[in-house]
């Protein structure tokens, strides 16, 4: 059983291909290859936390892309996903859904948007929403961004979530 995190995927919606300059030359391809992605990595036993932004589309198409997702899947909603509550959520499919950040392990704090977290506090954030902006690096020593342009459009799993960290504690 692993846990894996992502954010930002951004089902259905064409107008993301061209703002973030995605390799894809239509949703449908963006929608199809993100789906791909992430079961290549996530098995029917993981858990996924989904930090946001997670579709344009409608009530029907994302419970068809839900089922289609391996593993279980818990959302933190993001601006983009307020049109929605989160019991409305999880009557799609997801298992959990919740309008705040969330501190999985004691130690990481699951956000949509980057929050203020030093060196000198107990805990990291994992965050999306800043996409590929460059004012936001992909991880320091108590921050990493899985907004899915950063993760390769596949979820990050808690190894390479630690690997991240660790890598910029030692620099």
């Amino acid at each position: 059983m692993s846990v894996f995190f992502l954010a930002d995927t951004h089902f259905g919606d064409g107008n993301i291909l061209h703002y973030e300059n995605r390799p894809f030359a239509t949703v449908e391809e963006m929608d199809r290859e993100l789906i791909r992605r992430w079961n290549e990595k996530v098995g029917a036993g993981d858990t996924v936390f989904h930090l946001g932004d997670f579709s344009a589309r409608g009530e029907e198409e994302d419970r068809g892309i839900l089922s289609q997702l391996a593993g279980e899947k818990v959302l933190v909603l993001g601006n983009h996903d307020r049109h929605r509550t989160p019991a409305q959520w999880r009557s799609l499919g997801f298992a959990e859904a919740v309008p705040w950040p969330l501190v999985w392990e004691g130690f990481f704090l699951l956000s949509h948007e980057p929050l203020y977290v030093n060196r000198n506090m107990p805990y990291a954030n994992v965050f999306g929403h800043v996409h590929g902006n460059p004012a936001y690096r992909d991880a320091s020593s108590r921050s990493v961004c899985v907004s899915v342009e950063r993760t390769g459009f596949a979820p990050l799993s808690a190894r390479e979530l630690r690997e991240r960290l660790q890598n910029e504690q030692s620099v």
